[in-house]
């Protein structure tokens, strides 16, 4: 059975054009079959979208799907803590209009093992594609104690380029799609600074080899300077965060192909939270980097870097229903065009954590993952943040 969605105005994220007066046909199984303009095709169902706006189902490339952004708690998370809060924070995201995620760091595996539920129909969400648990180094970024007695570790402890092997191989075997590396310290580690230098060239290099050697990416956690540089020139697919990029960095970024995923909400959402609601290291070192972090992603955008649209979401108030498009609002604040912001978090995002074969686009042959809103988000981005927009997952009404 067939599903024509007519009287939209259509952005399929191809074009990077709206198509007015256009149409969508879905087939029985979830796949877009066409779309044009003007005269409609033959169907079995039709639905008039009343010249609303159609555009692709978001992505978010950086989650941490394990974590409850509003009660700050991180570590001793137990597998059961971490995986009631990842089915709820799935269900959140796909009610939100986001269609699949990377997480960027789960507990346990927990990301990875609930990817697998998923394909076997027993979880309800967004696509993921999982990086399991990190690579970090001891008492960095990532060297948080989990489980109830706290003897568990978030991240792969590594000391060596053969730990990093080690790590990468075991996350291979596991079932994850992404390996996240912890190459600088954070925001949000007690021990580091956020420009400590963590992970070797040795020890990325490594890990990329590894990686890419399996049809699998790496995102670097990379915050500061000279984390920044070792991460390019071992290779990797994106940097996360970036916070002190600087412009020839950025230029090796465009001629490499590397995705910055800024994370600006992250940085916002500490900002802004209510006093004494977190640690006062955190608030520290967040007002140190925030106005040289959206500076540069400024000027990242202006240069002509591909951003990719991410959250970090999980992080303390860094919430599941409106981080997304509260980051594309920032990046377009930040100077981006809505056309960015949008292929950020489509297109962009898909071709980064590699589903563009089913997600990113409204082509033939694609997932038929879509949203209608009342207004034109090429003209104002603000449009994609409708609280009752609708939200289609494999060309069905999410309810």
């Amino acid at each position: 059975m067939t599903t024509l969605y007519k009287n939209c105005n259509l952005f399929d994220a191809e074009t990077e054009e709206l198509q007015n007066n256009a149409w969508l046909l879905v087939n029985d199984k979830g796949l877009v079959e066409k779309s044009g303009q003007g005269s409609v095709p033959a169907s079995d169902e039709t639905v008039d979208l009343h010249n609303q706006y159609m555009i692709p189902g978001l992505i978010n490339a950086h989650t941490h799907i394990m974590m409850d952004p509003m009660n700050n708690h991180t570590a001793y998370l137990s597998e059961t803590e971490a995986t009631v809060n990842a089915i709820k924070n799935l269900n959140t995201l796909l009610h939100n209009g986001v269609v699949a995620i990377r997480d960027c760091g789960a507990v346990n595996d927990v990301d990875v093992k609930l990817m697998k539920l998923m394909h076997q129909g027993r979880v309800v969400g967004p696509e993921i594609v999982p990086s399991g648990r990190p690579m970090s180094i001891l008492g960095g970024h990532g060297d948080f104690p989990e489980g109830d007695d706290g003897k568990e570790v978030w991240g792969h402890l590594t000391t060596c380029a053969a730990d990093m092997r080690q790590g990468v191989r075991e996350e291979f075997k596991h079932g994850a799609k992404n390996i996240k590396v912890m190459a600088t310290g954070g925001v949000m580690s007690p021990t580091d600074r956020v420009d400590d230098t963590e992970l070797s060239a040795e020890e990325l290099n490594a890990a990329v080899q590894e990686a890419h050697s399996k049809h699998m990416t790496v995102a670097s956690h990379a915050q500061g300077n000279r984390g920044i540089q070792l991460s390019l020139e071992a290779g990797v697919d994106s940097i996360e965060h970036g916070i002190f990029v600087d412009e020839s960095q950025m230029e090796l970024m465009i001629k490499q192909g590397t995705c910055l995923v800024p994370t600006l909400n992250a940085c916002q959402c500490i900002f802004d939270a209510p006093k004494g609601s977190i640690p006062d290291y955190m608030i520290a070192k967040n007002v140190k980097v925030k106005q040289a972090f959206f500076e540069n992603v400024g000027k990242a955008i202006k240069k002509g870097v591909r951003v990719v649209v991410g959250t970090d979401a999980g992080t303390p108030f860094n919430r599941f229903d409106n981080g997304t498009t509260t980051e594309m609002q920032l990046l377009v604040e930040a100077g981006a065009t809505p056309l960015q912001a949008l292929l950020g978090a489509t297109k962009y995002a898909a071709e980064l954590i590699q589903l563009s074969e089913d997600y990113g686009t409204l082509t033939a042959g694609k997932k038929a993952n879509f949203l209608v809103l009342k207004d034109n988000p090429l003209a104002d981005i603000k449009a994609v943040a409708q609280e009752d927009k609708q939200v289609y997952q494999n060309g069905q009404l999410v309810e």
